[in-house]
C-alpha cells in the first residue's frame, strides 16, 4: 500500500484522524465482544473498515452541520464527539444510554452533536435527512447534511423522491452512499443494474462523484468540495464513497457470501488506519512508541466505556411509558 502525500495536512490533524478512527475500530472491536457475551441484546452492525469514511467527512464539516444514517452508526456517534460511555450503555440496554436503554444498537440521538439518529428502517433517513437541510434552507442558514445510507438503500423508491425534492429546491443536503459493495449479503453486481450509483442522481440535475472511502485524505478532500457546493446554494451533492466491512452485515451473518481470501487481503493491503498509520511514520510525525501510546490510551477510554455499561442499571419498568408521542 502507498499512501499518499499529506504535505498539506498537519501532523496534528494527522494523529486525530488516526485517535478518531482507532477510537471506532477499539470500540466496535468491544462492542463485537459483549455481544458474544450476551450483555447485548437484537441487532448490532459493526463499522469495522469502513472508519476512514465517518472520520473523512466529519473532517470537512463545520458546527452546527447535522448528520443522519443507518443502523450501522456507532462510527458517526464516535466521530461527532458523542461519549463512548453513552454509546456503551445504550448499545447494552442500560439507563445510562443516550436513549435511555430503549433503542439499542439502531436508535440512538443527540440534539447537542447534531446527530439525528440511526434508523432502522432501509432508506428512511435518506428523506428525513433532506428535511433537515430544508429546515436549514428554510431559517437561510449556511449549514449542511450529511445523509448516510448504503448500497443497499440506494435502491430505495423514497430515495429517488427524495433526489427529486432535494433537486428542485435546492437542499443543502449531501447523500453519502457508503457502498462496502455487499448491502446486507448480495454483491453489488448481483443486484444493481448500474455499476456507479453516484450517477443515479444525473436524472435529477445532482452531481456527484465516487470516493476511495479506504483514504480518509480522499474522503476529507471530496466532503469539502461537496460542503463548498451545497454552501454556495447549489443544492445537493452526491458522495459514492467505496468502502469495506470486515465482519458480516450483523453479528447474526456469517458473510458466507465472500470469501476469507477476499477480505484478508483487503485487510493487509487496504486497511484505512494502516493507511494513515504509515502516513504518520513515513512522514516522521509520529515513532512507533507514540502510536503505541495512542493506542494504549484508546483501549483505556474503551474499556472504561465498557464498564459503564455494565455498572449502569437497566432502565426502570415506569420508563416504558415515557416519550411516547400519541393523539389523545
Amino acid at each position: 500500500m502507498a499512501p499518499r502525500k499529506a504535505s498539506n495536512v498537519p501532523a496534528d490533524t494527522l494523529r486525530a484522524w488516526y485517535r478518531d478512527m482507532l477510537l471506532i475500530r477499539r470500540f466496535e472491536e468491544k462492542a463485537g465482544q459483549l455481544y458474544g457475551m450476551g450483555l447485548i441484546g437484537g441487532f448490532c452492525h459493526l463499522y469495522i473498515g469502513q472508519e476512514a469514511v465517518v472520520v473523512g467527512l466529519e473532517a470537512a464539516a463545520d458546527a452546527g452541520d447535522k448528520r443522519i444514517t443507518s443502523y450501522r452508526d456507532h462510527g458517526h456517534m464516535l466521530a461527532c464527539g458523542m461519549d463512548p460511555k453513552g454509546v456503551m450503555a445504550e448499545l447494552t440496554g442500560r439507563e445510562g444510554g443516550y436513549s435511555k436503554g430503549k433503542g439499542g444498537s439502531m436508535h440512538m440521538f443527540s440534539r447537542e452533536k447534531d446527530f439525528y439518529g440511526g434508523h432502522g428502517i432501509v432508506g428512511a433517513q435518506v428523506p428525513l435527512g433532506a428535511g433537515l437541510a430544508f429546515a436549514d434552507k428554510y431559517r437561510g442558514t449556511d449549514r449542511v447534511t450529511f445523509t448516510y445510507f448504503g448500497d443497499g438503500a440506494a435502491n430505495q423508491g423514497q430515495v429517488y423522491e427524495t433526489f427529486n425534492m432535494a433537486a428542485l429546491w435546492k437542499l443543502p443536503v449531501i447523500f453519502v452512499i457508503e457502498n462496502n459493495q455487499y448491502a446486507m449479503g448480495t454483491a453489488q453486481a448481483r443486484s444493481t443494474s448500474t455499476p456507479d450509483l453516484y450517477t443515479r442522481g444525473q436524472a435529477f440535475g445532482i452531481p456527484g462523484e465516487i470516493v476511495d472511502g479506504m483514504d480518509v485524505l480522499a474522503v476529507r478532500d471530496a466532503g469539502a468540495k461537496a460542503v463548498k457546493h451545497c454552501r454556495a446554494g447549489k443544492g445537493p451533492y452526491i458522495l459514492e464513497v467505496k468502502t469495506y466491512r470486515y465482519r458480516g452485515h450483523s453479528m447474526s451473518d456469517p458473510a458466507k457470501y465472500r470469501t476469507r481470501e477476499e477480505v484478508q487481503k483487503m485487510r493487509e493491503e487496504r486497511d484505512p488506519i494502516d493507511h494513515v498509520r504509515e502516513m504518520l511514520l513515513q512522514g516522521k510525525h509520529a515513532s512507533e512508541d507514540d502510536l503505541k501510546a495512542i493506542d494504549k490510551e484508546i483501549k483505556a477510554v474503551v474499556s472504561e466505556a465498557a464498564d459503564f455499561a455494565r455498572e449502569s442499571p437497566e432502565p426502570p419498568l415506569d420508563e416504558l411509558y415515557t416519550d411516547i408521542y400519541a393523539e389523545a
